[in-house]
C-alpha cells in the first residue's frame, strides 16, 4: 500500500508553507478531508482539545467526544468499527497506551478491528507536562499487541501521506504524533509506501536507522558530522516500526558494517530492540542503540532538550557509528 503526494494542490515552492504545521495538524486537517468522501469515518475524541472545531464543526453527524475516559474511547471506537465503521480514536500516546491498554490489547488487537488509534504528545514532546506526560514505552507495548501496525512520521507531510495511506487498512492502527512543528524533512513530493523504509541518503560504512521527527533530524546531522571525518552513512526512515522492513535492515547489515538505531523511546523494546530481533534471526551484525535510559526525565524542557540531556544527539549517533565502523564483525 503505498500513497503518492506529487499530485497536491500547492505548487512545488509551496511545499514548506504547507507543512510548516504540527504533525497533529496536518493530520486533523487530512482526516476531515478523508471523512468528507467516506460517511463510515468517524472521530472519536477524548477531549483533546481542537477536533471540536477542526472536525465537529463540519462533520457533526461522524463526531462522538466520549470525554476524558481513554479506556472507554477504545471501547467506544472498536463497537463502532464492529459496526462496519472506521473510526479514528484520538488521545494522548501516554494514556492510550498505558491507561487503556487493555481495551486495545482485548476490544481492539485481540479483534482484529479497524480502529485507528492516533495518539500526540508521543515520546517527550509533551516535556512541558513533565514525565507524567511522557509517552516513552509506548511502541515497546503496542508493537507486542496482535495484528497492530505501528506508524511514526518524521514530519508534517509525511504525516499526511501516512493517514491517506492506511485509510483503508484493514486491521488496527497506531499512529504516532508529536505535539509541536518540527523540522521538515521531506523538502518535495515522494511516494510513502507503508512497511518500507525510506531511503534519505546512501551510504556504504554504516547504517542510521532511525523512527520520529528529532530523531531523524538527528540522524541526518550525525551522517553530516561523520562525512567530515570520512564515514559514508546510509540514514533510513523507519516509519513503520510495525511491520518492520526485514529486507531494508538484512541490506544495511549485509553492506554496511553495523546499524545505529535512534529513538525518542527507551531503548528496552522500542524500535532498537526491533531491528536487533530482526537483525539477528537474518544476518547478525554490530547494532547500538540510540535512545532514552531507564529512568525518569524529572524536568521541564523543549523536546529536542529533553532528548539530548537524555543521550540521544547527533554527536552520539556520530559517535556509535564509528564505534560501529572500527568493531565489524
Amino acid at each position: 500500500m503505498s500513497e503518492l503526494i506529487t499530485d497536491l494542490p500547492a505548487a512545488k515552492q509551496d511545499w514548506a508553507e504547507r507543512y510548516a504545521l504540527p504533525t497533529r495538524d496536518v493530520y486533523r486537517s487530512t482526516l476531515v478531508d478523508l471523512a468528507r468522501l467516506d460517511p463510515r469515518i468517524f472521530c472519536v475524541d477524548s477531549d483533546m482539545g481542537g477536533l471540536e472545531d477542526r472536525f465537529q464543526a463540519v462533520l457533526p453527524e461522524q463526531y462522538v467526544n466520549v470525554g476524558i475516559a481513554e479506556a472507554n474511547l477504545m471501547g467506544v471506537s472498536a463497537g463502532l468499527a464492529h459496526s462496519g465503521l472506521l473510526p479514528y480514536a484520538n488521545t494522548i500516546s501516554s494514556f492510550a497506551a498505558s491507561r487503556a491498554c487493555e481495551q486495545v490489547k482485548i476490544d481492539v488487537a485481540g479483534n482484529n478491528l479497524p480502529v485507528r488509534i492516533v495518539v500526540t504528545h508521543a515520546g517527550v514532546s509533551a516535556g512541558h507536562y513533565g514525565p507524567t506526560h511522557h509517552a516513552l514505552e509506548d511502541i515497546a507495548i503496542i508493537r507486542t499487541l496482535p495484528h497492530m501496525t505501528i506508524v511514526v512520521p518524521c514530519d508534517a507531510a509525511e504525516t499526511e501521506a501516512a493517514v491517506r495511506a492506511t485509510a483503508d487498512l484493514p486491521g488496527p492502527l497506531f499512529l504516532r504524533l508529536g505535539r509541536a512543528r518540527t523540522p521538515l524533512v521531506n523538502t518535495e513530493p515522494y511516494e510513502f509506501r507503508l512497511g518500507e523504509a525510506r531511503l534519505l541518503r546512501e551510504g556504504h560504512d554504516v547504517t542510521v536507522v532511525a523512527t520520529g521527527p528529532y530523531p531523524v533530524v538527528m540522524a541526518l546531522e550525525a551522517a553530516e558530522l561523520l562525512e567530515r571525518q570520512g564515514i559514508s552513512a546510509r540514514v533510513l526512515n523507519m516509519h513503520t516500526v510495525k511491520p518492520l522492513d526485514v529486507a531494508a535492515l538484512g541490506r544495511a547489515a549485509r553492506e554496511t558494517c553495523g546499524l545505529v538505531t535512534v529513538e525518542d523511546h527507551v531503548r528496552v523494546g522500542g524500535l532498537g530492540a526491533a531491528v536487533c530481533e530482526a537483525v539477528a534471526e537474518d544476518h547478525p551484525c554490530p547494532v547500538r542503540r540510540i535512545g532514552v535510559p531507564d529512568g525518569y526525565l524529572d524536568f521541564v524542557a523543549d523536546e529536542r532538550a529533553l532528548l539530548e540531556h537524555a543521550g540521544v544527539s547527533p554527536q552520539r549517533i556520530a559517535a556509535a557509528a564509528l564505534d560501529v565502523v572500527g568493531s565489524p564483525v
